[in-house]
């Protein structure tokens, strides 16, 4: 796939850090890749971006932005009361196929949720989605309340001719609870598309030499990576008959998320 839209259920579901555990894998597989920002909010002039972060953590990527807008609002609302120019899907999606004539992967990475406006007229990264015709990856978080918020994602995505291709779980805990381990059997159904991976919670703290090694193991192979949806389930799905002997689970795992016997570079996936 030369362009992947990345969508969240909301703000604040690990995102940015997916985008660069995908660039980080694909980088390791000696593809060049661009992390296409359309707009950033809630980040004043100097500080770093999302797109930057990901370059951070994920190696040489070629970061672009297409506006900031110093308050954390929507794009539409950051900025109006900006009095900057709006970006919108056409100017996104054009700027996505420039970057992906350069390169073999472009990332264009959404603020908030996939309906979150970028300008007056309504545009949301679901246009620039259609526009596109590129796949668009579900980034959501684990534990309750993500049943609803992904099956309105996926159903969005739908009603606008297009599929969500996989789901990623943006910040797997290190402690998951019922809802949680639940949610991996439930969450594929609510999206009607798989589960392509699992970044541990924390991960964008780690050194970007770890990052980089333990990336492969939080993404399954649709992504180039390693991560094993089944193994993954075994280890920390709920089932009624044992879920008191999975509280000893936690302890189990490494602070990279990888599971037990797994080293750090190869995450749970083995």
């Amino acid at each position: 796939m030369a362009i992947l839209v990345v969508t969240g259920t909301g703000t604040e579901v690990g995102k940015t850090v997916t985008t660069a555990a995908v660039a980080a894998v694909a980088l390791a597989a000696g593809r060049s890749v661009a992390v296409l920002k359309p707009a950033q909010t809630g980040v004043a002039a100097g500080e770093r971006g999302d797109a930057e972060e990901v370059a951070r953590l994920a190696g040489s990527v070629t970061a672009v932005e297409l506006a900031r807008y110093p308050e954390p609002l929507a794009p539409a609302t950051a900025a109006r009361r900006s009095g900057l120019a709006p970006v919108g899907a056409r100017e996104t999606a054009r700027a996505a196929r420039r970057l992906a004539a350069l390169h073999d992967l472009v990332l264009v990475e959404g603020a908030g949720g996939l309906l979150v406006r970028f300008d007056a007229t309504g545009g949301t990264l679901a246009d620039a989605a259609r526009l596109l015709g590129a796949p668009v990856l579900v980034v959501v978080p684990a534990g309750l309340g993500t049943l609803n918020n992904t099956a309105l994602t996926a159903e969005a995505l739908r009603a606008r001719g297009l599929e969500p291709a996989g789901v990623v779980v943006g910040s797997w805990p290190r402690d998951p609870d019922l809802a949680a381990r639940c949610n991996l059997d439930d969450l594929p159904q609510a999206a009607g598309a798989p589960l392509w991976g699992a970044v541990p919670e924390g991960a964008g703290a780690l050194e970007p030499g770890a990052f980089r090694a333990a990336a492969g193991g939080w993404l399954a192979p649709e992504l180039d990576g390693r991560w094993d949806a089944g193994a993954f389930a075994a280890l920390w799905s709920a089932r009624p008959w044992d879920a008191p002997s999975r509280r000893e689970a936690p302890s189990r795992l490494g602070a990279d998320g990888t599971a037990p016997g797994v080293s750090a570079a190869h995450g749970a996936s083995g």
